[in-house]
């Protein structure tokens, strides 16, 4: 769909919920079936990290899965139609407000769970803070180009590539009560390195970053998730945040690790980066 420039622009005239449900047909009849690999892939993830369910019902999810994909790449036509409280439901909304009103920098800490671009487009429509998003091109051209123009309308400011990190340190020390998007799960090494799942990693790359940065500025983070509850609905679910003050490292690794990992778990017929990773590699150390 993000490299197809006609069918992007054609889901854009569609009603939001129309062009939600085309995505989603267009990805389980059609781009599941030539993306055998990753179906494979993450057929043999589930299987490991639900062990306890039939196949029959592990089958199941991964059809919802790739419904969900659709569905999603489908509505980054339509973000700013979604982004309301109409289609998104805040678990303890008051909780939330008084969090995104505190004073200080914040760290909003996330994995590819439902629709993470609209999750990024609520946070920035929900608060004053200025915002800042951490992402990666995809390799290909063509839906980079498309990725950029579509986020551009909603997200605000991103950043990407060899100056990121000089960007990043900036928005967070000159802009008051800056907000730093990340998503935690990025694919590096043919291997997805958060959440554990209880194996033996080191803190790398974006959770990495995320810890220095947070030391270095006092920011805590805000670990959150978008799940999708049926067609262009979600909720939003947030954990206390963590400060840095008050906290170790390990202790914020482990707290991040228990509330995404565990969301991972339970909404991994929505998880983006389960096709993304080998568990069964002896290097995941789950087997």
């Amino acid at each position: 769909m993000l490299s197809n420039p006609f069918l992007f622009t054609l889901l854009r005239f569609l009603p939001a919920r129309l062009a939600s449900w085309i995505g989603g047909q267009l990805s389980v009849h059609i781009a599941r079936r030539s993306m055998k690999l990753r179906d494979a892939r993450a057929r043999a993830n589930l299987a490991i990290l639900r062990p306890d369910l039939p196949e029959v019902e592990r089958e199941a999810m991964l059809t919802r899965r790739w419904v969900n994909i659709g569905r999603t790449m489908a509505e980054l036509a339509n973000i700013d139609r979604l982004v309301n409280d109409a289609h998104v439901t805040v678990i303890d909304r008051a909780g939330y407000r008084e969090v995104l009103d505190a004073p200080g920098p914040l760290i909003a800490f996330t994995c590819h769970i439902g629709n993470w671009d609209l999750l990024a487009a609520h946070i920035k429509w929900s608060t004053d803070r200025p915002g800042l998003g951490v992402y990666e091109d995809p390799e290909d051209p063509r839906i980079a180009a498309q990725l950029r123009k579509a986020r551009s309308s909603y997200m605000g400011e991103a950043i990407g590539g060899g100056g990121a990190a000089r960007g990043v340190l900036k928005h967070l020390t000159q802009k008051d009560r800056a907000t730093l998007y990340i998503l935690a799960d990025e694919r590096r090494e043919r291997q997805v390195w958060f959440p554990t799942f209880g194996r033996s990693l080191e803190p790398s790359g974006n959770l990495s970053i995320a810890l220095r940065l947070a030391r270095k500025v006092g920011a805590r983070f805000l670990p959150f998730y978008l799940v999708r509850t049926s067609g262009p609905h979600f909720e939003l679910h947030w954990h206390e945040p963590l400060d840095p003050a008050t906290m170790s490292d390990p202790e914020i690794i482990a707290a991040l690790d228990h509330f995404l990992g565990d969301a991972s778990i339970a909404h991994a017929d929505q998880w983006l980066a389960l096709h993304d990773m080998d568990l069964a590699d002896p290097v995941s150390g789950l087997v």
